[in-house]
């Protein structure tokens, strides 16, 4: 089970969210290169990067501070990125730049053409993002609501041949309520590609509910506000994980 810290970038600082609402930030550092640096000092075997401004704007908006992280930990674990990807030129660049994933959210569900061209060119690096209420995905950084089933895009996507999906159930991201334990199986039972969870991580006892279905193909979990804060303690998380799947 892979725990996954979280920096979501705001105008190059690290921060988080609450439900997707760019008005309801807390900043946790302004060096986002050395939060990165202190969680893989703590284990951390990839991380997870979100350019929050790009993901509004459609296109990249903290490439510096990105590019900064690549440089501090890039050599050392995997790191995926989602925010604002929008064209393959940008893909290309990032993994020039020593990024391991790109995820593609909102330009997957606009354009699934897109994502089959990325798959194609970039095959092993294209993640998807499918962020979800109610069992319906969320595009533009959340803030529009579709009627697409987040099965059914899901198992599509699949098809195209990308690496795995992360599954945000946006209702709980940032909120601190506890991860949807039940969703996410039902989206892992439906493919044969790996899902990592997202959204509401909160105690010790949403990390041992992940590792109790693991085998149902949730390969981990995004890891957000409750490590910023201090309600669940990264280290501590990690090694209870191990000791339940090895």
């Amino acid at each position: 089970m892979l725990l996954i810290p979280a920096i979501d970038l705001q105008a190059g600082r690290c921060v988080r969210l609450q439900q997707g609402d760019m008005t309801l930030s807390t900043t946790f550092s302004e060096d986002p290169a050395q939060m990165a640096r202190t969680w893989v000092a703590k284990g951390a075997r990839r991380v997870h990067l979100v350019d929050l401004d790009g993901a509004l704007a459609g296109h990249p908006k903290n490439e510096a501070a990105i590019r900064k992280i690549l440089k501090a930990i890039g050599s050392e674990v995997d790191v995926q990125l989602g925010g604002g990807i929008r064209d393959l030129d940008t893909i290309e660049q990032y993994l020039d730049a020593g990024l391991r994933y790109v995820i593609i959210g909102t330009a997957a569900v606009r354009n699934p053409g897109f994502l089959q061209d990325a798959c194609t060119a970039f095959g092993g690096h294209i993640i998807v993002g499918l962020d979800a209420r109610d069992g319906k995905i969320a595009t533009d950084g959340w803030s529009k609501l579709t009627k697409h089933d987040v099965v059914d895009l899901g198992k599509k996507f699949e098809d195209f041949g990308v690496e795995a999906i992360i599954y945000t159930d946006i209702s709980r991201d940032g909120m601190l309520s506890g991860i949807h334990v039940d969703a996410t199986v039902r989206l892992a039972q439906a493919l044969t590609i790996p899902v990592i969870a997202s959204g509401g991580l909160s105690s010790m006892a949403d990390i041992e509910a992940l590792c109790a279905v693991e085998d149902e193909g949730i390969e981990g979990v995004i890891c957000g506000r409750a490590i910023y804060d201090g309600t669940l303690d990264f280290a501590t998380a990690l090694a209870r994980a191990k000791e339940l799947n090895g």
